[in-house]
């Protein structure tokens, strides 16, 4: 059973910047695709980016030329560098990891950026 596990969330004001992490573990094989989603109250899951086991990334286009995804030399752990947040930010950021055995999700970890 893989674990995943998000950290790095909290507090900001617009214009700044956080770090989230997300490891998975329980498996000996490395993930096929990890990425980030995010939930804002009121609204619907959504796309925000991935990367595959090759370096291959994709963003979505709210957040294309302000965040940016990465890989760890550990395998298995990624990260999401957010930069000039904004208000519209604001979600709970879920991770998610693509093995051949499965889709895992991490419990999620809150974004909050004031205005």
């Amino acid at each position: 059973q893989v674990h995943v596990v998000e950290s790095g969330g909290g507090l900001v004001q617009a214009g700044g910047s956080l770090r989230l992490s997300c490891s998975a573990s329980g498996s000996v094989f490395s993930f096929n695709v990890m990425g980030w989603y995010r939930q804002a109250p009121g609204k619907q899951h959504e796309f925000v980016a991935t990367i595959t086991r090759y370096g291959i990334t994709n963003y979505a286009d709210s957040v294309k030329a302000r965040f940016t995804i990465s890989r760890a030399n550990a395998a298995n752990t990624v990260y999401l560098q957010m930069n000039s947040l904004e208000p519209e930010d604001t979600a709970v950021y879920s991770c998610n990891a693509i093995y051949s055995a499965g889709s895992y999700w991490g419990q999620g970890t809150q974004v909050t950026v004031s205005s």
